[in-house]
Formats: structure tokens, C-alpha cells, sequence
């Protein structure tokens, strides 16, 4: 079968590779879609750990072509997303029910070969049904929004509240639509392209501000901004440090910050420890999905979040290595690699 291969840090390509087996405990699923992420991009800088060569590609779905001897629940011609984060059930984080913070997390797509292929084997504890009508390309959302799920957990909105989310890619954009579900009546997303602002206002933004016109701080919680005083909630889900200092001083005294994007390993940004104790914030990571994929299936399955107009553009495997290795074009939200043979 054909696989990208990141083969060391700087170093992808497209590989003739053997097809995988199922395990007894395993499906092995012909993707039909698998999206590119901003983590397989600092993969192929080395700004995420990872263990090389590996073939990338965490956020896929696609067909049960094989099922191990062992696995229940799941037949040939099944339609299935899979959760990529395996924890291994016995650390103390697992038994306290944080299996996002496993000390022997796996990861397919970063640890073991993942979504970028032909062929995908995922555990049968991994792997969520989905509907047989459901559209190809939407079950590859799934992994994304249960991330994005996992913040407005963390989150705690209330009815009413107001929301600023930092950031118009695809995790920025689900954001804006968990808020409103969420209950959140003013929300506000920052992003320096038109096309992202004008989509947020679209799907549930009740305003959007651009960073490289205006100061993103006065422009929200100063005294004639959208919120003065500060937001309760602030979601950064850039990854950069400009939008994670300014997360900071946008929410109100006693506002929540919740840091989903994934920021370059090493990266580091300034605040200071005073405003933090004197405003009383709480300040949260957001990692990973636990206990969120199966939700995020569901939440897809309704069709309760719109997912066509945050595909930019579908490409095969060959093209794949490109995509990769460089930044998004403007104005691309999701790029989806989809195999021939789907």
C-alpha cells in the first residue's frame, strides 16, 4: 500500500510500504479521509515529540476492511473514526480517570503509524462507530472537535457568558461552535484573515476582530470595547505566543483562560504572576480528548456542527509531503487527505 513516512525530522515522503495486519484485538480500516494537523507540521520540524520514521495522519476515519479474532462490536463495511491517544490503563493518571495525561501515552500518527496510508490498524478500544450515511469526509473531524471538546469542559460555560476565542483555524472555528451550544451569548474571534472572520460570523461568532487592524485588547475588554473589563472565558487555540500573552488579559477578573493550541515545544511567553494572583484567574491546558471521542462522533452523526465549509481542499497521498512540509495557504482552514483507493 502507499504511506507518507516521515522519516526523520525535515524528511517526508509518499513510500510503497507492506499492507498492515489486524491483531486479534484490532480492526484494519481503509481510510477514506484523514485531516492534516498543525501537530503533524511541528512533527516535521521537530517542534512535537515524536518517534521517526512513523507515517502521521491522527485524525482519520474510514471502512473496517478486517476485524481481529477477538474483536466484538464491529463488522466488515462498519463506518468508524478512531481515537488516536491510547492510554495503557495502569498508571496513576489512568486510574484517576486522566487518561489524557498517561505516562505511557501512545499516539497513532505519532508513535505508530497512523492516518496518511491506505490502511490504518486500530484497536477495537479505539475505534467509534459512525453512520453509514454519514459523509466521508466529515467522520475525519471527529478527533479535532473531541479535543475541542475537552476545552469547553474545562471551560464550565455558562448560559450567558461571553467568549473570546484567539485564533480562526479549524480548532478555532469548532470552538465558536461548542460555545454557542454551549450557551455562550457574546462571542468574539480574532483572526487576521477575512475569510476565517467572516465564516466564524457565519457559524455562531456574534463578532470578530482582526489583530493586524486593531489593538485585540482594547478592541475586547477595554472601556469602549466589545466586553470592557474582560470576557469569562478566553479560549487561545493559535499555538503562537502573541495570542497566548494576550489570552491572559483578555478575560475578567475571575475569567478562565483555557490554552488548547499546541505551541512549539520550547516556546516560551511572558506574563506577569501579579495580574494572575491580583485578577484571580484560572488558567487551564487543554490536552488531548479523554473520554470526548465518542461524544464527538455523535455531535458529528447530528449534524449539529458544521464541518463542509471548514474543508479547504481535498488531496491525494502524493500530494500529501507537500502539505505537510508547509504552511497553510491563506485562508485555509482543513486540509483533507483522502487515498485513492477510497
Amino acid at each position: 500500500m502507499k504511506a507518507v513516512r516521515l522519516e526523520a525530522v525535515g524528511s517526508i515522503a509518499l513510500r510503497e510500504v507492506g499492507k498492515p495486519s489486524a491483531g486479534p484485538d484490532d480492526l484494519l480500516v481503509r481510510i477514506e479521509a484523514c485531516g492534516v494537523c498543525g501537530t503533524d507540521r511541528h512533527l516535521f520540524h521537530g517542534e512535537f515529540p515524536c518517534k521517526p520514521p512513523v507515517t502521521p495522519g491522527h485524525e482519520f476515519s474510514g471502512i473496517v476492511e478486517a476485524v481481529g479474532a477477538a474483536v466484538l462490536g464491529f463488522s466488515v463495511g462498519d463506518r468508524v473514526t478512531g481515537d488516536p491517544n491510547i492510554a495503557c490503563g495502569r498508571c496513576k493518571h489512568c486510574h484517576a480517570g486522566r487518561v489524557n495525561l498517561c505516562s505511557n501515552l501512545s499516539a497513532i500518527g505519532i508513535h505508530r503509524d497512523g492516518g496518511f496510508a491506505d490502511y490504518v490498524v486500530l484497536p477495537q478500544k479505539q475505534a467509534f462507530l459512525l453512520p453509514a450515511d454519514l459523509k466521508p469526509t466529515h467522520g475525519a473531524f471527529c478527533e479535532p472537535l473531541a479535543c475541542c471538546l475537552h476545552g469547553v469542559d474545562l471551560a464550565a460555560i455558562k448560559p450567558g457568558a461571553s467568549v473570546v476565542v484567539l485564533g480562526g483555524g479549524v480548532i478555532g472555528l469548532l470552538t465558536v461552535q461548542l460555545a454557542k451550544l454551549a450557551g455562550a451569548t457574546t462571542i468574539i474571534l480574532s483572526t487576521r484573515q477575512a475569510s476565517r472572520r467572516s465564516l466564524a460570523e457565519d457559524i455562531g461568532a456574534t463578532a470578530t476582530v482582526d489583530p493586524g487592524a486593531v489593538d485585540v485588547i482594547d478592541a475586547v475588554a477595554g472601556s469602549a470595547g466589545l466586553v470592557p473589563g474582560g470576557v469569562d472565558v478566553v479560549f487561545e487555540c493559535a499555538g503562537v505566543r502573541d495570542t497566548v500573552e494576550q489570552s491572559l488579559r483578555l478575560a475578567r477578573a475571575g475569567g478562565t483562560v483555557i490554552i488548547v493550541g499546541v505551541v512549539p515545544q520550547g516556546m516560551k511567553g511572558a506574563f506577569e504572576p501579579f495580574d494572575l494572583l491580583f485578577r484571580e484567574l484560572k488558567v487551564l491546558g487543554s490536552f488531548l480528548n479523554p473520554y470526548t471521542h465518542g461524544r464527538a462522533a455523535q455531535l458529528i452523526a447530528s449534524g449539529a456542527i458544521e464541518i463542509d465549509r471548514l474543508i479547504s481542499r481535498q488531496v491525494t497521498l502524493e500530494e500529501a509531503p507537500a502539505v505537510i512540509a508547509n504552511p497553510p495557504a491563506p485562508g485555509e482552514v482543513k486540509v483533507l487527505v483522502v487515498p485513492r483507493s477510497s
